[in-house]
């Protein structure tokens, strides 16, 4: 026997056809990802540009400032070439004077020492020992000069007359003169040590 439903048809369920079909869907997809790297690409051009504009406005301000800023460089450099001379000149003068401290010192004692009418012609200096010739137109400034560089502490104690004779003038008339040589010993030596006191 055949049945027949006459309330309604089984209607089976109809598929809708998809509007993109898998094809066109990964031609848009790729589309997508050629349009996005572009427009990433163009983003990154523009960016390079202008940073590399930046960069040369940059270094052609630096090269200005290079520029108007040499010839104080130059000044600078010659300044401090001046500065290392002076420098030298400096330390120098300062080895001089300390090598020459003792010699100054020994010309100025004696020069304070100098009595009236008596004058050097000679002093030598060997060590710590020091030769002093001269004339005088007195024993008594003779005397007086030993006196004078016996009382001062920049010479040992005794201080010697090594020799002492009366020298006729070549002219005649002229005054009789004593010629002297007096030896004595710095207390200081020339290379700074002082030296232990003579005893009388």
């Amino acid at each position: 026997m055949i049945r027949i439903n006459l309330l309604g048809v089984d209607r089976q369920k109809i598929r809708r056809a998809p509007a993109f079909d898998i094809g066109k869907r990964i031609t848009v997809a790729c589309s997508l990802v050629l349009v996005l790297a572009a427009a990433g690409i163009g983003w990154w051009y523009l960016s390079l540009t202008s940073e590399a504009a930046q960069v040369e406005a940059e270094i052609e301000q630096m090269q200005q400032q290079v520029a108007r800023l040499r010839p104080v460089i130059t000044e600078v450099a010659q300044f401090e070439a001046r500065r290392a001379q002076l420098q030298q000149r400096v330390a120098l003068i300062e080895q001089l004077r300390k090598g020459q401290s003792i010699p100054v010192q020994l010309l100025d004692q004696v020069s304070r020492s100098l009595p009236d009418m008596l004058w050097l012609t000679s002093m030598q200096q060997a060590g710590a020992d020091v030769t002093i010739e001269g004339r005088s137109n007195t024993l008594m400034g003779l005397s007086d000069f030993v006196a004078n560089l016996g009382a001062n502490e920049f010479f040992k104690k005794p201080i010697e007359i090594m020799d002492s004779q009366i020298d006729q003038g070549s002219q005649q008339g002229a005054p009789e003169l004593i010629k002297f040589t007096v030896k004595a010993q710095l207390a200081t030596a020339p290379g700074g040590a002082t030296g232990a006191p003579a005893r009388p």
